[in-house]
Order: C-alpha cells, then sequence, then structure tokens
C-alpha cells in the first residue's frame, strides 16, 4: 500500500483531481521497494528470495531509482503535482526538495550533506548522507504526462537490519554495494553524543518543513485516494511464486 498510495496520488495529481501534495508516513511493516531495472534482471527472483528469507516483503516501486528497502524506523515521504512539463524542472526539484531533506537533519543535530557516497544503495547525486561517509535518505523521481512524484525514504534507525538485507539484495542483482554506506540518523546521534533521533521527530520536522517551503498546510488522506491505490495495488505486488528458478514473472508498474 505505500508504494500504491504514491502511485494513486501522482495518477489524480496527473488527472488535475489534486493539487500538490505531500504525504509523510511511517511503514507499516518492514519491505524492500524494487525498481523496474531490477525486475528484469536474472538475479531478481534470488533478491526477492533472499528479502523474504529475512522477513522483508518486496514491492515494486512507484518512483525510479534501484532497490530501497525500509523498515517501521524508516520515514516515507512522497511528493507529487500536476505540471503540463513535468520533465523540465527535474533536476531542480532535485536540487531544491533535497536540500531541503538536508537542511531539516541538519536542524535534527546531523551533519546532513547532499552528495552520493561510495558503493550506496540505489545510488544518485541527490542522496543525502552524513558527515560525507553514510547514506540517511535516498531520492527519487519519476514524471508522467502531467504530473511529477519526488519520493524520499530517510532511514530513521536500523541500520545494521538494513546493510544484511542490502548486501545479499545487491549481490543478487549483481549491482556494487557497500553495507558501511547505510547509515541512519540514531546512529548519528549516538556519535554526536545527543539524544536518540525518534520518526516522529522527523515526521514533524519534515511537515514543518513544507510548511515553510511551500505554506503546506495538514490534511487528512481522503476516500479518493484511498480507492485509486487499491485499485493499483496489483501494478506493486511480486508474485508471492517468484523463487529462485527464475520460472514465475512479477507484475511491474507502469505508467
Amino acid at each position: 500500500m505505500d508504494s500504491a498510495f504514491a502511485h494513486a496520488l501522482l495518477r489524480r495529481a496527473n488527472d488535475g483531481e489534486i493539487g500538490p501534495t505531500v504525504r509523510i508516513a511511517q511503514p507499516a511493516e518492514p519491505a524492500i521497494a524494487f525498481g523496474r531495472l531490477d525486475v528484469r534482471a536474472t538475479g531478481f527472483p534470488l533478491a526477492v528470495a533472499r528479502s523474504r528469507a529475512l522477513g522483508f516483503g518486496p514491492v515494486i516501486r512507484a518512483s525510479g531509482g534501484r532497490a530501497a528497502a525500509y523498515t517501521r524506523q524508516t520515514v516515507l515521504l512522497d511528493h507529487v503535482a500536476p505540471d503540463d512539463r513535468p520533465g523540465e524542472a527535474m533536476r531542480r526539484r532535485f536540487v531544491e526538495f533535497s536540500s531541503m531533506l538536508a537542511g531539516v537533519l541538519t536542524g535534527l543535530g546531523v551533519d546532513a550533506r547532499v552528495g552520493q557516497v561510495p558503493g550506496e544503495f540505489c545510488p544518485g547525486e541527490f542522496s543525502v548522507n552524513a558527515r560525507g561517509v553514510a547514506k540517511v535518505v535516498g531520492t527519487a523521481q519519476r514524471v508522467v504526462r502531467s504530473a511529477w512524484l519526488f519520493s524520499a525514504v530517510i532511514v530513521v534507525d536500523g541500520a545494521d537490519e538494513l546493510q544484511a538485507l542490502l548486501s545479499g539484495v545487491y549481490a543478487s542483482l549483481g549491482l556494487a554495494f557497500e553495507s558501511r554506506s547505510v547509515g541512519s540518523l540514531a546512529q548519528e546521534s549516538h556519535l554526536a553524543g545527543t539524544p536518540r533521533v525518534t520518526v516522529q521527530q522527523v515526521r514533524e520536522a519534515l511537515a514543518a518543513g513544507y510548511g515553510a517551503l511551500a505554506n503546506a498546510e495538514p490534511a487528512e488522506l481522503d476516500q479518493q485516494t484511498l480507492a485509486r491505490a487499491h485499485q493499483l495495488l496489483d501494478e506493486h505486488r511480486v508474485d508471492p511464486a517468484v523463487s529462485t528458478t527464475g520460472v514465475d514473472r512479477p507484475v511491474d508498474s507502469r505508467s
């Protein structure tokens, strides 16, 4: 449902049913969100099997990029907006929103910087790292005909769990990965000798950051978005029968 919610918001923005909208959420359970390139990799069934063995449900992500994982100690952010030319300002959005995220984390006592670190998961120029050595936020985008989606995964705690999972997954997919590149805000708090950052603090800080950036106001999840998410669920499911034999074919997402 987390992936389906992001997709539903994007579809509704594309159809002109909603304006700019931001969703800030705590995942209901551990999951690993695979990109469409991951789904096509020969090692995808093995990656799925390894994920399930560690208690992470495999899903197909709504945004671009490679595999990214999350636990209940993670915060998910999805930002959509209608746009007649969604591809034109993609880089500007990355710059603006990644900088905002780094500023929010700096306000929580983290030495946050925008930029890629060696061996990170879902590598990208606009990741947010701590101290230049550990990735704590992954960012991604997706554009459709008349809207865009900017997504972020903020790792609050549980870095050890994610390191173990992603090491196996990225090896299965044949992708480079350094487990020590995965950090967390809790680790950074410990290193700095400050109180442990919590999921609630991050959610509140993000809401305040978006309020300052775009005069955002709180809103409840509406029934139309919920219904659209249910309609899109199958586009984000990985068939339970996918195994290391590679015989079964997962469902891929479509624009």
